[in-house]
């Protein structure tokens, strides 16, 4: 089996340590034995670079790098909404969900067009406090921990949300939730980076990945995850 995961904009979009996501997924598919590629996206790879890819990853980014990006995903929109609807596999993280809304505001409350491909949005913080801090989440997936740190204030429409916040903001730091799931994709404002605390969800995305390409279902087999569990539950006994 073999999986390829395309990291989306490295170079505009890897502002809270989104790389560790990349190295925790293949790491966790090397120790099974899974052969496993990392790609970088960029504006110059094709749409075919796109598509080949098993797991999606998007990061976060400031709001000049967000509108770089925004500019080539709108030229991909076609391609990536029948990735995701195909049930593609996705992790977006801060900065890069925003921008599969139907808009985001930025701090100085320019509107970005989005790709409109969840139905949310993203409102600019312009006069309000930075929601920053330990995040803990309850997801159907279990519980997931990470970091926030974000002006705009998300807003769902006709989409599930990912989690219910026990502690920290979400969202928007008034209605509980936290993040998106749609079909195969999930977003996030959790990183620090998300995945090497919350081993559940790493599994759950090459798992959903593999059973996607390979049409038939997946058991991983199992790994010792005891010091990323002692790391996840250190950020629940300190929330």
């Amino acid at each position: 089996m073999k999986i390829i995961i395309g990291w989306l904009y490295p170079d505009l979009m890897s502002t809270y340590g989104d790389r560790g996501n990349i190295i925790c997924l293949t790491k966790r598919c090397q120790w099974r034995d899974i052969d496993v590629q990392a790609k970088n996206l960029t504006p110059e790879s094709s749409n075919k670079d796109f598509t080949d890819c098993d797991i999606i990853i998007g990061g976060g980014a400031q709001d000049r790098q967000q509108g770089i990006v925004i500019a080539d995903l709108l030229k991909r929109k076609k391609e990536l909404a029948a990735m995701l609807e195909d049930g593609k596999v996705g992790l977006f993280v801060c900065g890069s969900p925003q921008l599969l809304g139907h808009y985001y505001e930025t701090a100085d409350q320019k509107k970005l067009p989005g790709l409109g491909i969840f139905d949310m949005a993203t409102h600019s913080g312009f006069g309000k406090p930075r929601l920053i801090g330990n995040l803990v989440a309850k997801t159907d997936l279990g519980v997931i921990v990470g970091f926030e740190n974000h002006s705009g204030r998300t807003y769902l429409g006709n989409v599930k949300p990912f989690g219910k916040v026990l502690t920290g903001f979400g969202n928007n730091g008034q209605d509980k939730t936290e993040g998106a799931w749609y079909k195969n994709c999930l977003a996030t404002y959790s990183h620090g980076p998300l995945l090497p605390k919350n081993p559940h969800i790493a599994d759950w995305l090459i798992t959903k990945a593999l059973e996607q390409k390979y049409h038939h279902s997946i058991t991983l087999e199992k790994l010792d995850d005891s010091l990323e569990w002692q790391a996840h539950q250190f950020i629940v006994n300190n929330r």
